[in-house]
């Protein structure tokens, strides 16, 4: 019996009888469990939730906090805001909605010159943050503007299929794409082509991506990696260079250590609407649920408790994990945890590898999560 069941037991949160289950034992007793959830999301939510994260629900240029010794924050405020301005009058019918699981009049074409911005910065500089201000402030309906990180839109292909995501998207006045991802090569072309079809309908777009940490100047991802790697659509875009440090460790104290077992899972049952899982069980049912659930898989949680963090034992659970800490993070939901720090999370040599933006990104927001959920533990 694993010390954190025979604690369980001790407290009296869980049954002899569940012990002998197959399944984890606290996972099971909690008053929540992703483990137990299974969700199932129709492609119509798919297109609904394509808006700003309720983290940035509230964010506008006016909100975001240049770095004064960073200009090229401020000129980004300037240049986004302009070109907000100027989709005003941009073509947009709101057809693609009508046309979901239909045929329709063809939109017009788009306009010469270019129709989007790329922003190049590093994590933490807030390039999500002007994204979403950018869509708050571009003048059209909620239902003529999209919102999602690349992940999330080839999931959308995914769950549509080409033609019918194409048909949904081709009526909005802009697209936005945060993280844009280069590191599978069969997305990338995927969703090149699919560009290639919104800017010809008359979409705008906007999209960014990370750079390493501390490898601004050397090996990092560029504009003009991403230029070259979107082929056709390059002259599309304007690139904007974002300078700056990660503002989550800007004067912020050093992430907090992993709590006990016994914290952890006291703190789970005195929060109401909080899940309590036991983090190797929870890898293993991200497993058995796509990606594109993962956002619904969180759906009324307060607070997501896991007990025995690890490192995770290869790149394909890695990498759910990171999809998970993006949809935790967009929420807002703070994770309290036992066991490793998140900083143990990844091996070296994930960390050296192709997929080394997206576990650093990880490693920022579950730090971000972790030190939100201090309070739980205070006073239980």
């Amino acid at each position: 019996m694993s010390c954190s069941v025979a604690r369980a037991l001790e407290w009296g949160t869980v049954s002899s009888s569940s012990a002998a289950t197959g399944l984890s034992p606290i996972a099971e007793a909690a008053p929540l469990s992703l483990c137990a959830r299974e969700p199932h999301v129709p492609a119509d939510r798919l297109v609904a939730e394509m808006v700003p994260p309720p983290r940035f629900d509230s964010v506008r240029f006016a909100t975001y906090l240049p770095d004064p010794n960073q200009p090229s924050q401020t000129e980004a405020v300037h240049v986004l805001g302009a070109f907000a301005a100027g989709l005003g009058g941009a073509q947009a019918t709101g057809a693609g909605k009508r046309k979901l699981f239909g045929f329709g009049k063809a939109p017009k074409k788009a306009p010469a010159g270019p129709r989007g911005v790329y922003l190049d910065g590093g994590y933490g500089v807030g390039k999500t943050h002007l994204l979403a201000s950018l869509w708050h402030a571009t003048p059209a309906e909620p239902e003529l503007k999209a919102f999602g990180t690349f992940v999330e839109l080839t999931n959308l292909v995914g769950a549509l299929g080409f033609q019918k995501t194409v048909q949904t998207l081709s009526g909005h006045r802009l697209l936005c794409i945060d993280e844009f991802e280069l590191d599978d090569p069969g997305d990338t072309v995927l969703v090149s082509t699919l560009l290639g079809k919104l800017v010809d309908a008359g979409v705008a777009l906007a999209a960014t991506s990370n750079t390493l940490p501390g490898k601004l100047g050397e090996g990092r991802f560029a504009a003009a990696d991403f230029l070259r790697e979107i082929q056709g659509l390059s002259a599309r875009f304007r690139p904007l260079r974002i300078d700056g440090e990660d503002y989550r460790h800007r004067g912020l104290p050093e992430a907090p250590a992993p709590f006990s077992d016994e914290q952890v899972t006291k703190a789970a049952y005195a929060t109401p609407g909080a899940s309590l899982d036991d983090f190797p069980h929870l890898l293993d049912h991200l497993a058995r649920v796509h990606p594109s659930r993962y956002g619904a898989l969180t759906d009324g949680l307060r607070a997501v408790c896991l007990t025995d963090v690890q490192p995770v034992p290869d790149q394909s659970t890695a990498l759910r994990l990171v999809v998970l800490a993006d949809r935790l993070y967009d929420r807002e939901v703070p994770v309290l945890a036992s066991g490793m720090p998140f900083d143990s999370l990844f091996s070296e040599e994930m960390l050296n590898g192709g997929y080394r933006k997206k576990y650093f990104r990880a490693i920022s927001r579950l730090t971000a999560l972790a030190r939100d959920a201090k309070g739980l533990v205070e006073g239980v």
